[in-house]
């Protein structure tokens, strides 16, 4: 059996669907129908992601997001109205890794859980730029020390940069390398994730010491590797 996989929703016929279709591919699923229920599951079961919808009652998935990125970096593909590309950039500002819009396809929730689990991929290497620490094989990242507890988009952009240093990467090739053809690309969506991967690293985009936006064209990774000098 795979899993946990971490259920957040107050439709109880969804969670039950959900609860069926992800067991005939091997995860265990734990459902909770409000957000404080999902918050104890979460810090007793330890899920390897969570599925969270907007619409909850009481604390909606916007807090219910917000409180699970102070302590944790599990992945969140966050469930949104079709079309409703406001609640996606608030979603991805809040640290969500996905989202999906409803109605969907089991299958496709599917094919996104395998697709996050996936960027788990193990590596040799190591990085350091300065104060930068960058881990792949233990998906890790530390400045001076001090982990920044990436969640999983925020590392794979990182990751996918520094293997491009050198190279300034467009937003479609970002999409493809940190998200895959099945993300639903918005212009924002790549903007939000280098903006909450800069906040965590302290870059200020002005005097980037790490990640440079180059106007019309893309970002690029600026920072000076140790081995370099």
């Amino acid at each position: 059996m795979r899993g946990p996989v971490l259920v957040i929703d107050d439709d109880r016929k969804l969670c039950g669907l959900l609860t069926e279709y992800l067991a005939t591919s091997g995860f265990e699923v734990l459902a909770a129908g409000t957000g404080d229920d999902g918050l104890r599951l979460l810090r007793t079961e330890h899920p390897e992601i969570v599925i969270l919808d907007v619409m909850l009652p009481g604390m909606d998935g916007f807090e219910v997001c917000r409180a699970i990125r102070r302590e944790s970096a599990v992945p969140v593909i966050m469930l949104t109205a079709r079309g409703d590309v406001t609640d996606r950039v608030v979603g991805l500002e809040l640290g969500a890794d996905d989202y999906l819009a409803k109605p969907f396809e089991p299958r496709e929730l599917v094919a996104r859980i395998d697709a996050i689990l996936r960027r788990g991929r193990a590596s040799a290497e190591t990085w350091s730029f300065g104060g930068l620490k960058v881990d792949p094989s233990r998906r890790s990242a530390a400045m001076n020390g001090e982990d920044l507890a990436l969640t999983t988009a925020e590392f794979d952009l990182l990751e996918l940069l520094i293997r491009g240093r050198g190279r300034v990467l467009s937003r479609g090739h970002i999409l493809d390398g940190v998200r895959g053809e099945a993300w639903d690309a918005f212009d924002r969506s790549i903007d939000v994730l280098i903006s909450r991967l800069r906040s965590k690293l302290g870059d200020d985009p002005r005097h980037p010491r790490y990640v440079r936006t180059v106007r019309g064209a893309g970002y690029a990774f600026v920072g000076s590797a140790d081995d370099d000098a």
